[in-house]
């Protein structure tokens, strides 16, 4: 049931945020916004050394993740992760640098003025925010341009954010903003609708006590409940617009097999304490000169809870 004025979003939007785990709204950026945030992500790729570059390669496979320290402590930096089939045996790239990146992350929100105006900065996302009443008073924590490259756009498997990013209770929603348009062949998103609300979270991606990173299991293999099964829904969507993810629901996205790449912006909140904890196992973490930013100037007083 929704209770008192809804700012941005209608009645109808909420509830089906709540029932599908998931929510596209078109059109939510105007031209120039998207064009500002394209233009400075090509600018990045464009300005970044190669030479001084350690050649991480980027991936969401279970038993591949990226865990070098390159990765580790980018949650405060702009720092460029590459496409798997874009280095050769040798540890070169075989293409131009600004085709060979993956991902720009995990601090564009802190670190350039550009996105932080879109994140940090632009009323109709905070009245989204208050909106949703998802959060109390939500952070950001970390943030990321996806270029999805051209022929090697790499496959994201079925996954849910919360793993990735999990607090206790788990709390993260991701807010997915296309620069381009995304279309079945260049690998735009799926959901599975309501999956979220039968999937709880059975594992967790943290820092390793030797180094690098892996997965810690929240519930045995064997007493996990298996992913629900069902038919997944292609988002086809135009720049400007937003997905809100749900930190539950299972998404993923098909290989770009496209000549055209597919440029997006995506960041991801949480719930700050005492509402939920972020512990010192997660793979980012805050740091005391740039703490996680607080999204809204006063905190929800009431929220309601969407979990499995």
């Amino acid at each position: 049931m929704i209770q008192g004025k809804l700012e941005y979003l209608t009645k109808e939007q909420v509830e089906q945020f709540r029932s599908d785990g998931y929510l596209r709204l078109p059109s939510f950026l105007e031209a120039d916004e998207v064009d500002a945030l394209l233009t400075r992500a090509k600018q990045l790729l464009d300005n970044f050394s190669i030479e001084e570059h350690p050649l991480t390669k980027f991936t969401t496979s279970d038993d591949n993740h990226v865990g070098d320290e390159y990765f580790l402590t980018s949650g405060d930096k702009i720092r460029f992760f590459l496409e798997e089939d874009a280095v050769d045996k040798d540890g070169k790239l075989n293409r131009p640098k600004q085709r060979a990146v993956n991902k720009i992350g995990h601090g564009l929100h802190e670190q350039d003025d550009v996105f932080r105006k879109v994140t940090l900065e632009n009323a109709k996302m905070k009245a989204v925010v208050r909106d949703l009443r998802f959060h109390h008073d939500p952070v950001a924590l970390q943030s990321m341009v996806i270029c999805k490259q051209p022929h090697i756009g790499g496959e994201v498997p079925e996954h849910n954010d919360s793993t990735f990013l999990y607090t206790n209770p788990p709390s993260a929603v991701g807010f997915w903003i296309p620069l381009e348009k995304c279309t079945p062949e260049n690998g735009a998103l799926s959901f599975l609708p309501g999956s979220h609300l039968t999937t709880p979270i059975t594992k967790r991606f943290v820092r390793l006590p030797g180094g690098g990173t892996g997965f810690e299991q929240l519930i045995p293999p064997e007493d996990a409940p298996k992913n629900p099964e069902g038919k997944y829904i292609l988002e086809a969507c135009m720049p400007g617009d937003l997905v809100i993810i749900h930190g539950s629901v299972l998404h993923k996205s098909e290989r770009n097999t496209s000549p055209h790449t597919r440029f997006a912006y995506t960041f991801h909140m949480i719930e700050s304490p005492p509402h939920a904890e972020y512990d010192a196992k997660n793979w980012l973490q805050p740091t005391p000169e740039t703490p996680f930013p607080h999204i809204l100037e006063v905190p929800n007083p009431t929220v309601i809870s969407v979990v499995a």
